[in-house]
């Protein structure tokens, strides 16, 4: 399954560092990341791939809802069908 991992917040060391190593940690590839820093605020779309996984897309959630709180961001993951359906017109 293919997951959409969305970041914001304000800009701090180790953000990425922290999204990478849990999603190793579950085994989920990432595809592709998108990130940029506006005034400070720190965006990222990380594109992740657990075909491989026997995760399952809550546990991954709580996973990394509870490192974006540790690290004062907002986390979020969804699985792509998801993503797709709330951003399309």
């Amino acid at each position: 399954m293919k997951l959409v991992v969305t970041v914001v917040g304000k800009d701090r060391v180790g953000i990425i560092a922290s999204v990478s190593q849990i999603l190793s940690d579950n085994n989920a590839n990432i595809l592709s990341i998108n990130q940029n820093i506006m005034d400070g605020f720190f965006n990222m779309v990380l594109i992740a791939e657990s075909t491989d996984s026997n995760v399952k897309l809550l546990d991954l959630q709580k996973a990394l809802k509870a490192q974006g709180e540790a690290m004062n961001v907002d986390i979020k993951v969804q699985h792509e069908d998801i993503f797709q359906a709330m951003h399309t017109v």
